[in-house]
């Protein structure tokens, strides 16, 4: 599957870094090799717990409650809501960002 990860994300952060674009897509080659784990469904609870468990809570560091991690989640489903495709990138891109943790991809 041949995608521009770096113009997805830019739709959504138009100076978003491509160096931690870079370093995300590298990260998780394996899960953008396929095109049902490349995007994630806002509408699928199992979807939004594991970007919780396994990005935030796990690759993030984050110990925030479940309630906020969820709310930042919806937040960036609602800002991505006029895409057609809401891929893994820039969902992990927006929710680092929101975060502050985009360095975690510069280390």
């Amino acid at each position: 599957m041949a995608t521009d990860w770096a113009a997805d994300v830019k739709k959504y952060a138009p100076n978003a870094d491509d160096a931690v674009i870079a370093s995300m897509v590298k990260t998780y080659q394996l899960v953008l090799s396929r095109q049902d784990s490349a995007l994630v469904s806002f509408g699928d609870p199992e979807e939004l717990a594991t970007v919780r468990e396994n990005f935030l809570k796990k690759k993030l560091g984050l110990t925030l409650s479940d309630e906020e991690l969820d709310a930042a989640i919806t937040e960036v489903g609602k800002q991505m809501k006029d895409g057609t495709r809401n891929t893994r990138i820039a969902v992990y891109y927006l929710l680092a960002d929101k975060f502050g943790k985009l360095d975690t991809f510069t280390k």
